[in-house]
């Protein structure tokens, strides 16, 4: 697979993340290790919102609209496939900025 392929695969769950990292490793351009960073961040992001919403939910079962949040997770992934597909070192939106330079065993 070449590098832009296996930078929108990465944003395809984790399981496409681990294919990416690992089947780029060897070849990785600068526009793989970006958007691995930029799943990854995306990735951990939407796991750490997730347990936040699960635990007030639980808590304070009224606020359960909250729930919709994963929807901007989602809106973010495909924003990320995008940018990957036009091969765009550009940052998501809301938390891009945030992992440009995490994440230093990417590369």
């Amino acid at each position: 697979m070449t590098n832009k392929t296996l930078s929108i695969v990465s944003y395809l769950t984790v399981i496409g993340w681990i294919i990416a990292f690992f089947s780029g490793k060897d070849k990785a351009d600068d526009l793989l290790k970006y958007h691995l960073r930029q799943s990854l961040g995306l990735i951990l992001t939407g796991l750490a919102l997730s347990i936040a919403v699960n635990i007030v939910v639980s808590i304070i079962p009224a606020l359960s609209f909250i729930g919709y949040l994963g929807i901007v997770v989602l809106v973010l992934l495909i924003l990320g496939a995008i940018n990957a597909s036009n091969e765009v070192k550009k940052p998501l939106p809301i938390i891009g900025k945030v992992f440009e330079n995490q994440f230093s065993f990417i590369g």
